[in-house]
């Protein structure tokens, strides 16, 4: 096979066979839902973003399946990918890739093998920048010597489709001449690190060694590790991840050694409707796999056996999680997504107005998103539709006066002065200004004419994903649509600078939401849990109260 490790031919999915690795590299074809939901369950196909896809093309298969003369029948092929979604709890990317397919099914099979196609080709170029982002991380923060790099379980082309996430940084650190050598983790209790990881470094020529797990933090306090690259099969909304078992004892390890420990994930295995790891189903596993291996029983008969397939590793103790957007999470970074000399930001922000346009946030030219570059920021430009944005529609601004910077060809949004009102009353450093429908109407119903409101939430889960100090209730503020947005600006500024601790987020009556934080990707997950609060109180019917702010503001 080349670099892909999933390949769709003649109505059947294409992969090897990962249990027979490394001695024996066999093709396996699936070619009915059955066999793929096998397969993953199995774990002939692991890794959170492959087996996304291989439940993907299982929809293919299902949805063939399910037609005759032509007609979908629909209720049995959404009833098989709910099968599909249902084989493994813990992968986020299992359930994201299938709910991603599931709406072309009344298309018929064709509209959803294209569909796959298209996750397919992404995952090769989103794997390849998350690689990248990672590779100039990790240089950074470890410059100037060949790395010693130890990784836990197998994040290469057999766990993604192409190149790989962790082992694709470290492909890239390769290519560079920056790798001493790799230490890899047996990865008990089915041995991913050894049968898997070590197969895919020798392919790729990598210079490696493999450790048992209980090794990893004594090679650390020996001086044998400068960094911990690892992937994720979920990323909680406040940054938890939840990885093969044994990545916590690692992490717990790196910190202690002060190592950094840095999880390297596409943008699909991030859960915003997730706020912390506590809410993670942690999938446990037959007891067969711990107290035998290869068939061959290695504990007393009947010896009962505590198997979970992961654990989930707090966000305090990760160094950064990065994504194709650049670094997503970071306790010991103080950076934003990008330098202010990066010209990154722009694809960035070009990257997600697209996203949350297919999603209808950004509906027509609506909307806008900004990520700050010092004392400028870059700003999505006035009256182009946000399904076509490029990284040369950007605009950039001053943010002491929200005035563009000369000689550049687009005008910024025409909401410019919302986005630098949170850059000189916070320490923001990107914005998200949309439309998405629930926040919108709940915003709307609190608002009053002329006067600032408080639209207040509580006894929700999600609440914690807005970074509110009260994880309980948040208070958010419905500021007044004024013809005049500069107007809206001013009235968020002052508000914002009187409520040092007013949460990242606010509304506008009938005008959206806008939310920020460190970074582009932690505006873009708060502004999608306010959304998910605000369905979820639609859909319960469950009423909110709304209120007149009750300290004095400049709106009086």
């Amino acid at each position: 096979m080349d670099d892909s490790s999933l390949i769709w031919d003649d109505g059947a999915l294409v992969t090897i066979d990962q249990r027979g690795l490394p001695h024996e590299v066999r093709e396996l074809r699936l070619g009915t839902v059955d066999e793929v939901i096998e397969a993953i369950q199995t774990l002939a196909i692991r890794g959170a973003p492959a087996i996304g896809i291989a439940g993907a093309f299982g929809v293919v298969i299902a949805t063939a399946a399910h037609t005759a003369g032509g007609i979908v029948d629909e209720a049995g092929a959404l009833a098989d990918a709910d099968r599909i979604a249902a084989a493994r709890p813990t992968a986020v990317n299992l359930a994201w890739a299938v709910r991603r397919v599931r709406g072309k099914i009344t298309q018929g099979a064709d509209a959803v093998l294209a569909e796959t196609l298209d996750m397919l080709a992404e995952d090769g170029r989103v794997n390849r920048a998350a690689a990248t982002h990672a590779a100039d991380l990790v240089q950074r923060l470890c410059p100037d010597r060949p790395l010693r790099v130890l990784t836990h379980c197998n994040t290469g082309r057999l766990a993604t489709s192409a190149f790989g996430t962790a082992i694709g940084a470290m492909r890239v650190l390769a290519e560079r001449g920056a790798i001493e050598n790799v230490l890899v983790d047996e990865t008990r209790p089915l041995l991913q690190g050894a049968r898997l990881t070590a197969w895919e470094l020798a392919e790729a020529g990598i210079p490696h060694r493999l450790t048992i797990d209980s090794a990893a933090a004594w090679a650390m306090a020996t001086g044998q590790v400068d960094c911990v690259l690892v992937g994720a099969d979920r990323v909680t909304a406040n940054g938890d991840v939840a990885n093969k078992i044994g990545t916590y004892a690692v992490a717990l390890a790196a910190k202690h050694h002060g190592i950094p420990f840095i999880v390297v994930a596409p943008e699909s295995t991030r859960d915003p409707n997730t706020a912390t790891g506590r809410d993670i189903v942690v999938e446990e596993r037959a007891a067969a796999e711990v107290t035998g291996f290869g068939g061959v029983a290695t504990a007393p008969a009947g010896t009962e056996a505590f198997n979970p397939a992961f654990d989930v590793t707090p966000s305090d103790v990760v160094t950064a999680v990065v994504t194709e957007l650049g670094v997503v999470h970071g306790t010991e970074l103080a950076t934003s997504d990008h330098d202010a000399a990066d010209p990154l930001p722009g694809k960035a922000i070009a990257d997600l107005s697209r996203e949350l346009y297919q999603r209808g946030w950004m509906p027509g030219t609506a909307g806008n998103i900004s990520v700050r570059t010092g004392d400028t920021a870059v700003i999505t430009g006035s009256g182009l539709s946000k399904g076509e944005l490029t990284e040369h529609d950007m605009v950039a601004v001053r943010v002491a006066d929200s005035a563009p910077i000369a000689t550049q060809r687009r005008k910024p949004s025409a909401e410019t002065t919302i986005h630098t009102a949170a850059y000189r009353a916070t320490s923001a450093q990107a914005v998200v200004h949309i439309h998405p429908p629930y926040a919108t109407a709940l915003a709307t119903r609190a608002g009053a004419p002329g006067e600032l409101t408080m639209l207040r939430i509580t006894d929700y889960e999600l609440i914690k994903g807005l970074g509110s100090n009260d994880p309980s209730a948040i208070d958010i503020p419905v500021f007044p649509n004024w013809p005049e947005v500069p107007r809206i600006g001013a009235d968020i500024e002052h508000y914002l600078l009187e409520h040092p601790d007013a949460p990242p987020v606010l509304c506008i009556a009938g005008h959206g939401i806008t939310t920020w934080g460190e970074n582009l990707s932690q505006a873009r997950d708060r502004a999608e849990c306010l959304e998910a609060l605000c369905e979820l109180i639609a859909r319960t019917g469950r009423r909110q109260p709304f209120a007149r702010a009750t300290t004095p503001s400049r709106l009086d």
